[in-house]
């Protein structure tokens, strides 16, 4: 272990005027319940620990940290452990082996961390499931010696360091938490006994997820991450129309009423910030905004991870216990979040789904040839500008959120993914030199079978002006063949699907492959050319 040390001093002056950075060693183990609450990833465990001690302005001065791959609870002393200590300023395994040798090596590593402790290069601790008894009784002695201050969790192991002297400021259970909320708790205890300004670090390593968690709303990620579901629905329609299937029929209708369940769940989890506790408000959140459709959803969602990341904070500023911070924030957040959306703006959220879905039915109907055909040359400049993903792939989910397919998803699978297959398809054929083939080819492929990456078709589009241009006009012959059936579908599906959940079934057939077919015909010419004039030279 890499003794802490006090860092270089300035002159005496500057020392005085500015107090060394507070310094905090983490003891434990991967302990008894604790494993099924996150000790079972000691990385992602002591990554939030020291996250949230760099936002309180503390540094993590050493690690002793046993992990079991199994619970501690009746363990055998041959189940195989890792010790992890701090290595190069980041957690990381020193030692593998048996759990017996692995104690003895964290036993050796107690007497020079509670040396450590003695010369004061340890400001205060923090207890994760610890052995305060045993495997961490010196450096625990040692810090209730030197008066300092600790935060931890884990009933019995904090109960052996109180009867040992230890100061606790930060003290609860594991029950209930999670790796990010037990860290915000020691972070936030240390933090208030030392005086020191703290806000959590919520979300992620980067700056960019600190701070206030109304900064981490993105209407655009939240959609995106709740693409799964809406796949999952596209694809239970599909296969409801096959003969014989009509059976599906419920399980369709149950997965329309729970898509602002999980459009609510992604929004809370990625607001708060909270992993489970974010998780929990947010379905909590939906349930109740059901009423209000996919919209509802994001907004229910929304409210409720705002309201779980400041209960958080409120809760353990007043020295609520973890557990109990948890499910203050997590179900009242969720409770409150829904409710609101429930009694208040259900109506409202819903008439804003119903009316993007009328306003896009009336602009088909409008004239559907110029509609499609529009939509078609639309989309290759969107996705390429970055409009696509903040305005067109949410407008297919809200719009498959009240119906169940989408006149943009149509276009969507018809103007960039069958263009792209045929971009692909024909250089992975009639490359212009044979490195483009095995690119092509993958792309294709991808493109074919699940509906997605039309980024594969980028290098050829950017290449040769011919080419990209070739895939407007069939984009635009593909949606304005989409417009003129009147077919709504959806993207994000294996090629062969679309057409089965179509509303017109032969119509979104024949768009498919007179995109696909004008994209391969006019790519596969520009290639012949190029390919002759390079023979000629």
């Amino acid at each position: 272990m890499s003794e802490p040390t006090h860092p270089a001093s300035g002159d005496a002056a500057a020392g005085a005027a500015r107090p060394r950075t507070k310094r905090v060693a983490v003891l434990g183990s991967s302990g008894g319940n604790l494993h099924s609450h996150g000790g079972d990833d000691p990385a992602a465990l002591l990554g939030d620990i020291r996250r949230q001690l760099a936002a309180a302005g503390v540094e993590l001065a050493a690690i002793q940290f046993v992990a079991a791959e199994g619970s501690m609870d009746g363990i055998a002393e041959d189940a195989p452990a890792a010790l992890w200590a701090l290595r190069d300023g980041a957690p990381a395994v020193v030692e593998r082996g048996p759990l017996a040798a692995v104690n003895a090596a964290a036993r050796e590593r107690d007497g020079q961390l509670a040396e450590a402790v003695r010369s004061g290069e340890v400001d205060g601790i923090v207890l994760v499931s610890a052995d305060p008894d045993d495997i961490n009784h010196l450096t625990v002695r040692a810090a209730a010696d030197a008066g300092l201050p600790a935060g931890g969790t884990g009933g019995t192991s904090l109960a052996g360091a109180r009867a040992l002297g230890l100061d606790l400021v930060a003290a609860s259970g594991t029950t209930g938490t999670t790796s990010a909320t037990r860290a915000v708790s020691y972070a936030a205890g240390l933090a208030r006994h030392w005086g020191l300004k703290y806000r959590p670090s919520i979300g992620s390593a980067t700056a960019a997820a600190a701070g206030s968690p109304w900064r981490r709303i993105s209407p655009r990620g939240i959609m995106v991450g709740s693409i799964p579901a809406f796949i999952a629905l596209a694809l239970v329609l599909a296969v409801s129309k096959i003969p014989g299937m009509d059976f599906l029929g419920p399980v369709f209708d149950t997965l329309m009423d729970g898509l602002p369940v999980v459009v609510a769940a992604v929004a809370a989890r990625r607001v708060s910030g909270l992993d489970e506790v974010g998780l929990v408000a947010g379905v909590v959140a939906g349930v109740l905004a059901v009423p209000g459709g996919v919209l509802g959803g994001l907004v229910g969602g929304v409210l409720a991870g705002v309201l779980a990341a400041a209960l958080l904070g409120w809760t353990l500023a007043r020295r609520f216990p973890a557990t109990t911070a948890n499910i203050v924030s997590g179900g009242l957040a969720g409770l409150v979040g829904g409710l609101v959306v429930h009694g208040a703006l259900a109506p409202v959220t819903d008439a804003l789904g119903a009316g993007v879905k009328t306003g896009i039915e009336a602009l088909v109907a409008f004239n559907p040839l110029l509609a499609g055909a529009v939509a078609g040359l639309a989309m290759w400049p969107a996705i390429i500008g970055g409009v696509y993903h903040a305005v067109i792939l949410p407008l297919v989910l809200v719009e498959m959120g009240e119906k169940g397919h989408s006149f943009f998803g149509a276009i969507d699978m018809v103007a960039l993914v069958m263009v792209s297959l045929g971009v692909t398809l024909a250089n992975a054929v009639l490359p212009r030199t044979g490195g483009e083939r095995a690119l092509a080819a993958s792309g294709a492929v991808v493109n074919f079978g699940f509906g997605t990456f039309v980024e594969a078709s980028y290098p050829f589009l950017f290449a040769d002006k011919r080419v990209f241009a070739g895939a407007l006009l069939s984009a635009g012959l593909g949606g304005a063949l989409v417009g003129l059936s009147g077919s709504e579908a959806t993207a994000y599906l294996p090629a062969f699907v679309p057409p089965f959940i179509a509303t017109d079934k032969v119509g979104m057939a024949v768009a498919m492959l007179a995109a696909f077919g004008c994209a391969f015909g006019l790519t596969a010419l520009v290639n012949l050319h190029v390919r002759r004039r390079s023979a000629a030279a």
